[in-house]
């Protein structure tokens, strides 16, 4: 498995000052860069993770690979199955805050940029507001969720050539498949929408509390709520989706599953996406209360799942029910 975790993303945006707010008093990101075409943004230590241009530039994600050799092998097995295949100059390789790069596009016409060697920055990161700070490092910015016309027409690609190992996948209320390339549940998925596009980016933060506190900012723009907050299936994960100013979902959450890619065994989970929550605007009506449908037979048939927590974010809580103590 070559590629190792997604690094940076860019997007476009008709009003980049919408951006700045939104980034910064919403998700807490640090707003590093106000060039006068884009926005940079840092969520950790590296130099960005998030780049805003203007309309009309093309969305691109930016994938890491440890070294020159990596990239070069990498670049060299797309190549060879017929895509165009382009070598990243200085300047681009500066802007991106990397060593060296090479980009194509998917199937669908996706920007892929494959790197190495990100730059880290100097200074500590700072928050935007007050939050715990995001879960990064080795699993990478967060995920990235595509709307295709046909995933069986785009999953080979990312697997058979980048190396992306599936995790799991539903068909109701929805037809989507989730991949991985490290202990992250998923790092990418797709749902068959019958558009090719991007549906959300998720990033996942340290405290469950900066998600409550995220879900109380937004209220501030109720019509910004695309899925409300609830918690996912399979990757556990307790999130919901605001509607961002480059009209891509931002997933915001808080104590997604691990995984070892080693031993995983994909397979279908047949409850729908979602445990509790996730009314789902973007789904016509018939697909919301099929989901609702799904959510309510998980809930009959005990679908319940542990909290996934990192040492520092929980507190073990004493006494315990005789009842549940003794349940298997």
């Amino acid at each position: 498995m070559q590629l190792m975790s997604l690094g940076y993303v860019g997007l476009a945006a008709e009003n980049l000052a919408d951006w700045r707010d939104y980034g910064t008093k919403f998700l807490g990101m640090q707003l590093i860069d106000r060039a006068n075409s884009s926005l940079s943004f840092r969520m950790d230590d590296r130099q960005q993770r998030l780049i805003i241009q203007r309309a009309g530039a093309p969305a691109f994600f930016g994938w890491e690979v440890a070294d020159a050799a990596a990239l070069d092998a990498l670049a060299a097995r797309v190549d060879g199955a017929g895509h165009r295949v382009g070598h990243g100059t200085r300047d681009l390789a500066a802007q991106r805050g990397v060593t060296d790069l090479v980009h194509f596009h998917d199937p669908v016409g996706n920007r892929i940029e494959i790197f190495h060697g990100p730059a880290v920055a100097d200074e500590p990161f700072v928050p935007g507001r007050n939050i715990s700070g995001f879960r990064t490092g080795p699993l990478g910015m967060g995920h990235a969720v595509l709307t295709v016309k046909n995933i069986d027409q785009v999953a080979p690609f990312y697997v058979d050539l980048l190396g992306f190992r599936s995790t799991d996948f539903c068909l109701r209320p929805f037809k989507a498949h989730f991949f991985h390339i490290n202990p992250r549940h998923h790092s990418l998925a797709f749902i068959e929408t019958g558009t090719d596009g991007i549906h959300h980016l998720m990033m996942e933060l340290f405290s469950l509390d900066d998600v409550g506190q995220g879900y109380d900012l937004i209220q501030h723009r109720p019509d910004a709520v695309s899925v409300t907050l609830g918690r996912h299936s399979n990757d556990y994960m307790v999130s919901f989706y605001a509607r961002s100013p480059s009209d891509v979902l931002i997933e915001y959450g808080w104590g997604g599953r691990s995984i070892d890619p080693a031993t995983w065994q994909a397979g279908e989970f047949k409850f729908g996406p979602s445990l509790w929550g996730h009314e789902r605007d973007w789904l016509p009506p018939a697909g919301r209360a099929a989901a609702r449908s799904l959510r309510e037979s998980g809930a009959a048939a005990g679908q319940r799942q542990p909290v996934q927590v990192v040492p520092g974010n929980y507190d073990v809580g004493i006494g315990e029910c005789p009842w549940w103590k003794r349940t298997p």
